[in-house]
């Protein structure tokens, strides 16, 4: 239980960055995955794959990011079925105004421990991570 309640925590501190700029922990995570594969677009499912948090609504926070003029979708040419994803001019944008204040958060999540605990932390809870994927 401990765990979660940590997770919890961290997630509620994280989401207090993003809030202010409209979107979600999700959300965020969509367009920082966009903008990683620069300049390719990305299938809607590799998107889904590569999701920290895996969610069925994929094709949600999409239309959500769309409507605001974050991210571009096209149906690809020769699979009708599949369709690619762009972060838009405004979806780098924002993740620029994001940078610093995500990069402070994530300094702050962990200030009360070591350099060296941070990255045994870190260590441990990938080790748990990848026992159960």
């Amino acid at each position: 239980m401990g765990l979660l309640r940590t997770v919890d925590v961290l997630r509620r501190h994280f989401a207090s960055v993003y809030q202010p700029y409209g979107i979600t922990a999700q959300q965020y995570n969509v367009l920082r995955i966009l903008r990683g594969a620069r300049p390719e677009p990305l299938p809607t499912m590799e998107i889904a794959e590569r999701m920290i948090e895996r969610t069925p609504g994929v094709t949600r926070l999409l239309d959500q990011l769309e409507r605001r003029g974050l991210v571009s979708r096209q149906r690809y040419a020769k699979d009708r079925r599949c369709v690619l994803c762009t972060v838009t001019a405004a979806g780098l944008e924002l993740l620029a105004e994001l940078d610093g204040p995500v990069d402070e958060a994530d300094d702050a999540a962990l200030a009360m421990l070591s350099a060296k605990e941070a990255e045994r932390l870190i260590e441990l809870l990938d080790r748990v991570r990848r026992a159960h994927e």
